[in-house]
C-alpha cells in the first residue's frame, strides 16, 4: 500500500450468490462440514487456520491463530502446550470464541462455546501422527515463557534430539488438546453493498435454532 492507496479506501466488493435459509442444513455441524470441505478444495494455505479468542484472569481479551485438527458432533479440537498463555486463560475461564475467515470464498464462521481438555489418550493418538520435527518441537518450546535468545532454543532442540535419538518421541506431560463445545455457530457470506448474509445457530435444549441476522 502507498500514499496513493489510503487505508480508508481499501474495500472489497463481494459478488457471490446470496445465502438463503434453504441453502443451509438444519444441523450447523453438517453445515460447517460442507463449508469446510469447500474451503479445503479452494484454499491452498491452511484452510483449517482459525482465530482463538480467550480472556485472561483480569478480564482482558487475547487472540491468536491456531489450527483445527479435528471436528465432530462433540466440538472443534486444537492442540497446544498446556502451560501456554492460552491454556492459562482457558483454565481460568473456559468461555472462548473461534473464527474462520476464508477471503477466497468471502466467508466467515464464528463459533462460541466452552473449551474442555481432551483425554491424554486422544492427545497421544494425534501426537503420534505428527512429523518427528513437530514432536521434538513440542518438547523444546515452553510456550509463552521468556527466552534469553534463539540460540538457547536451538541448544535445547539439540539436547532433545540426542535424548530421543534411538526411540519414538513420547507425548510430553505438558502438551495436549482442547475441544471447543459450541453453544452458537454463525455463518457469514459476503454480499454487495455490505448487505452481508448472516445466519446464527444457537443451541437451545437438545436442538439448534437458526435465525437470520442483520449485516
Amino acid at each position: 500500500m502507498s500514499q496513493d492507496d489510503p487505508i480508508d479506501q481499501l474495500r472489497r466488493v463481494y459478488v457471490r450468490n446470496a445465502l438463503e435459509r434453504d441453502d443451509l442444513d438444519a444441523d450447523p455441524i453438517l453445515q460447517f462440514q460442507r463449508w469446510f470441505e469447500e474451503a479445503c478444495e479452494r484454499i491452498d494455505t491452511e484452510p483449517n487456520a482459525m482465530t482463538l479468542a480467550t480472556v485472561d484472569p483480569q478480564g482482558a481479551p487475547a487472540a491468536r491463530i491456531v489450527l483445527l485438527k479435528l471436528f465432530d458432533r462433540e466440538g472443534f479440537v486444537f492442540f497446544t502446550n498446556l502451560e501456554s498463555r492460552k491454556a492459562v486463560h482457558i483454565e481460568h475461564n473456559q468461555a472462548v470464541a473461534l473464527l474462520f475467515w476464508w477471503p477466497e470464498l468471502g466467508r466467515q464462521i464464528e463459533i462460541d462455546g466452552v473449551a474442555e481438555r481432551i483425554s491424554n489418550a486422544e492427545a497421544a493418538k494425534y501426537f503420534m501422527t505428527r512429523p518427528r520435527g513437530s514432536q521434538l518441537g513440542a518438547w523444546v518450546s515452553h510456550q509463552s515463557e521468556v527466552l534469553t535468545s534463539r540460540k538457547a532454543l536451538e541448544m535445547k532442540l539439540d539436547e532433545i534430539k540426542r535424548k530421543f535419538s534411538k526411540r519414538e518421541v513420547p507425548l510430553p506431560s505438558f502438551w495436549g488438546g482442547y475441544r471447543v463445545v459450541p453453544s452458537a455457530i454463525e455463518f457469514w457470506q459476503g454480499q454487495p453493498d455490505r448487505l452481508h448474509d448472516r445466519f446464527r445457530y444457537v443451541l437451545e435444549g437438545e436442538g439448534w435454532r437458526m435465525r437470520r441476522l442483520a449485516p
